[in-house]
């Protein structure tokens, strides 16, 4: 079993800056891709950003220049820079790891961005 635990989330003015930090345990060897989501009241869970075991990286449009994932694999830990946060960025952010195939998901921690 694979645990996740995330932290960093809180309630923020516009133009702010949080940084989310999520770190795996258990039956982590091998670990391969590690990545944020974020899920809006009433909408869908989508993709914010994703790092390889190889640190390539992927961003949503909506956050490319703003955000930066990393990840330091000897903490097993994937983190999540946010800069120049916006009132739309307000969401559940959850934490997803790859292990040997399987994903597994974090409790979620929320993010709200005030005007």
């Amino acid at each position: 079993q694979v645990q996740l635990v995330e932290s960093g989330g809180g309630l923020v003015q516009a133009g702010g800056s949080l940084r989310l930090s999520c770190v795996a345990s258990g039956s982590i060897l091998g670990i391969n891709a590690m990545g944020w989501y974020r899920q809006a009241p009433g909408k869908q869970r989508d993709l914010v950003a994703v790092i390889t075991s190889g640190g390539m990286t992927n961003y949503a449009d909506s956050v490319k220049g703003r955000f930066t994932i990393s990840r330091d694999n000897a903490k097993n830990t994937v983190y999540l820079q946010m800069h120049s946060l916006k009132p739309e960025d307000t969401a559940v952010y959850y934490c997803r790891v790859m292990v040997a195939g399987a994903g597994y998901w974090g409790q979620g921690t929320q993010v709200t961005v005030s005007s």
